[in-house]
């Protein structure tokens, strides 16, 4: 029997990413939504359609780098790439692809080099280790001038290879190639699937090729130093490249070039999926650099949306090296993470600071149960526990340092993105158990969100979605006009724009778009 998505996610990152107690916050909140709500959420999910559902959306994917057929060593950068470029459509289609952090680490504890190309059996034993649903792999080669790109999918738990799909171009529109490709390998795991082709293309016309490659390079490269050469070198080439600037913080950031990597992290905007992450990296930079209050701000708008246990600690810090109380937020860190000897000893201090004595000494208790040879949190109770020594502990009679609460300096990164998966199936769950019309403008207005912010592949799929839901919602087909203008299908875009004045006749952005619209079709030649 299939595991539930939220189930195999958890096993899943128990052993690829070292899931860590942190989580177990949010898991609860889902058990809890769950039992509360699940009389609701069975008679609702009985209402959504298949194309809607949630557990189709949940399927992991494990996208391997292509086979180079090409006969030039030059063209190996494009192995990688294809990986890159698949993993980010199917991201925003809906799906959970790994990334490229745990398929390296998969690799390295299979034993295996981080360039190896695995045949179809050993393809098949990294997806089983990383408890993949399906398998990405292709090839491709070219001559000379066009790109010929091949893939086929693997069913994991059937040990089914699917039919091929192929993506042919010019070899410098390879990114249009690969969305191309992209899209075709959407549609065959999930037949529902209604976005356009066009949108996949289009989502990939904003970025230039020669910055790609450069980030490419700049993710695989052995040296640190070329490393930064390359990365730079893409930020300056596409300066709104999300993943380029994300790479270049973690360089700069393993650099301890903090204040470097600040200033990358910040250029990591709310639409990308690396937005949260980006921000705690951000945090942790600033409190290294001393900047408090900004570093505070990181934390505090990451914690807004994933208060796991690293963000609340580390914003008690940012708060309390400006002189303020993070009692609160080290309450919560410790609630979040039981067993996390860290946070124990973080609170006490900041218990004792505040001179709430009798408490400060339990949470340091606490920390020496979890972690008995902690000789700093041993130095500490020793001292709180003698009366006349406590009186004085941090006074300037006193030579010992005034204790400092703990920066969580590591953060693992898959737990971070199953955090967010996690919250998205609670999300998804709310919304099965609204009426059609009220999920459909629930979709409607994220949809819309995701259009402002140029997300238009992910626009279009919710669209679509609240479409399904409520076909009569006219917000909705006028987000999906905008999209199809956006993408240059005009014949497309003035159907949906029709189907707007059909529900509501009055409705005067519609009536702007089809003059829009007839004014782009003659200006044509």
């Amino acid at each position: 029997m299939a595991r539930p998505p939220i189930i195999r996610l958890v096993v899943s990152s128990l052993f690829s990413s070292r899931f860590r107690v942190a989580l177990s916050h949010f898991l609860s909140a889902a058990l809890l939504f769950l039992c509360a709500s699940l009389p609701v959420l069975v008679r609702a999910q009985q209402q959504v359609t298949p194309a809607s559902s949630t557990a189709d959306r949940a399927r992991i994917l494990l996208v391997l780098p292509f086979d180079n057929r090409t006969g030039q060593p030059s063209l190996d950068w494009i192995r990688e790439a294809a990986a890159s470029l698949l993993s980010s459509r199917f991201v925003s289609a809906g799906f959970s692809p790994m990334s490229r952090v745990d398929r390296v680490y998969a690799l390295n504890h299979l034993g295996l080099p981080e360039n190896f190309q695995p045949s179809r059996a050993s393809s098949l034993k990294l997806a089983q280790t990383l408890d993949a649903d399906s398998i990405i792999v292709g090839s491709y080669s070219t001559d000379g001038k066009d790109i010929v790109a091949e893939a086929r999918i693997i069913d994991v738990p059937d040990l089914r290879m699917g039919l091929p799909v192929t993506s042919r171009g010019d070899l410098h529109s390879l990114i249009d190639v690969f969305d191309g490709l992209a899209w075709q390998l959407t549609r065959q795991l999930d037949p529902h699937f209604s976005v356009a082709e066009d949108t996949f293309i289009a989502a990939g016309k904003g970025l230039r090729l020669d910055s790609f490659e450069q980030y490419i390079r700049g993710i695989t490269e052995p040296d640190h130093a070329e490393r930064l050469r390359h990365l730079n070198k893409a930020v300056s080439l596409s300066p709104d490249f999300a993943p380029a600037w994300m790479a270049l913080g973690r360089e700069d950031y393993n650099g301890q070039q903090y204040e470097a990597a600040a200033v990358a992290f910040a250029k990591v905007r709310g639409g990308s999926s690396d937005a949260l992450e980006a921000g705690f990296y951000r945090g942790l930079s600033l409190l290294f650099s001393g900047s408090y209050a900004q570093a505070e701000s990181a934390f505090h708008n990451v914690a807004r949306e994933l208060p796991l246990a690293e963000v609340l600690n580390n914003e008690g810090v940012a708060v309390s090296r400006q002189g303020h109380d993070g009692t609160d937020l080290f309450r919560k860190a410790v609630s979040a993470d039981l067993g996390n000897p860290d946070y124990h000893f973080n609170l006490g201090v900041s218990l004792m600071h505040h001179g709430a004595a009798q408490e400060a000494i339990a949470e340091m208790t606490q920390c020496l149960k979890l972690r008995p040879n902690d000789s700093e949190a041993q130095d500490l109770l020793n001292v709180w526990k003698t009366p006349a020594r406590a009186a004085t502990a941090g006074s300037a009679g006193d030579a010992r340092p005034d204790p400092l609460e703990r920066i969580v300096r590591t953060f693992d990164e898959a737990a971070f993105r199953q955090a967010a998966i996690v919250m998205d199936q609670m999300e998804a769950m709310r919304l099965s158990a609204l009426t059609p019309h009220d999920r459909a403008v629930r979709l409607a207005g994220q949809a819309q969100d995701y259009l402002n912010r140029g997300l238009i592949l992910e626009a279009e799929r919710l669209f679509q979605s609240a479409i399904e839901a409520d076909g009569t919602l006219a917000s909705a087909h006028l987000g999906l006009a905008q999209v199809r203008q956006r993408t240059g299908d005009l014949a497309g875009a003035r159907t949906e724009a029709a189907r707007v004045l059909q529900l509501d006749p009055g409705n005067k952005a519609a009536q702007d778009l089809i003059r829009q619209l007839e004014s782009q079709a003659g200006s044509k030649p």
